[in-house]
């Protein structure tokens, strides 16, 4: 009977080390936990903003009603600068350092609210300046006599008046709770919006426009609701 050579202690150290199961737990936890993580953060990010969307609702809902309690044109400035403030007060109590940007837009009907379709106007004939945007000089039609192009077709609401429709609209922008968009090139911030629509308080009869003027007037610059008219200017 040939005699039994024992194997090098490094030979056994490997056997014994691949039939060992001590340690196992560990390590499928160390794979698994990065993914868990992942989807707890994201769940936990996704449940604030889906809160912060509701704050944001019910405020933006609150304050259009008690701005449609304001009296007559150019009265209520005050009042409206109370109501924003209470709106950014509120946002603020989630997020400290959110962006919060308001603006009201007033129409004569719902149906023009809804639509929201910019004023008429004719596009630059040919070339680079005939891009669909009132912006190169084009003639438009002034159709609510403010002396500007708006692309929404809405008026600034210092000139609203009773029975008239005011479009509230609030933007916020914040960094995330859990930035971890940022894993796949996101930038880390989120942006809601809210908007509502109501009439304001019937404590007089509804304003008209007048007609048009007989010659159209011309887009230049601008800001996000209207362009500034240039009459006769050329193209930039």
């Amino acid at each position: 009977m040939a005699p039994v050579i024992p194997l090098p202690a490094h030979r056994r150290h490997l056997r014994r080390l691949a039939r060992c199961q001590e340690g196992t737990t560990i390590l499928e936890f160390g794979l698994i936990a990065p993914v868990l993580c992942v989807l707890l953060l994201g769940a936990l990010d996704t449940g604030h903003t889906l809160y912060m969307q509701g704050v944001l609702q019910g405020a933006v809902q609150k304050a259009a009603r008690d701005g449609t309690l304001e009296t007559a044109a150019g009265t209520g400035t005050t009042q409206r600068d109370a109501l924003d403030a209470v709106v950014r007060a509120q946002l603020g109590t989630l997020q400290k350092t959110a962006a919060v940007t308001i603006t009201r837009r007033f129409y004569r009907t719902f149906s023009k609210a809804a639509a929201a379709q910019a004023e008429t106007f004719t596009d630059s004939a040919a070339g680079t300046f005939k891009d669909g945007k009132c912006n190169n000089g084009e003639a438009f039609i002034d159709a609510n006599s403010n002396g500007v192009f708006d692309r929404d077709g809405g008026d600034s609401v210092d000139h609203a008046g009773a029975r008239d429709n005011v479009v509230y609209t609030v933007k916020v922008s914040y960094p995330r709770m859990f930035p971890i968009d940022k894993l796949i090139n996101g930038k880390g911030t989120t942006t809601l919006t809210a908007t509502t629509v109501l009439a304001n308080q019937p404590f007089g009869d509804q304003g008209v426009y007048g007609p048009a003027p007989a010659s159209p007037l011309h887009c230049g610059g601008g800001h996000a609701g209207a362009d500034s008219p240039t009459p006769g200017a050329p193209y930039d």
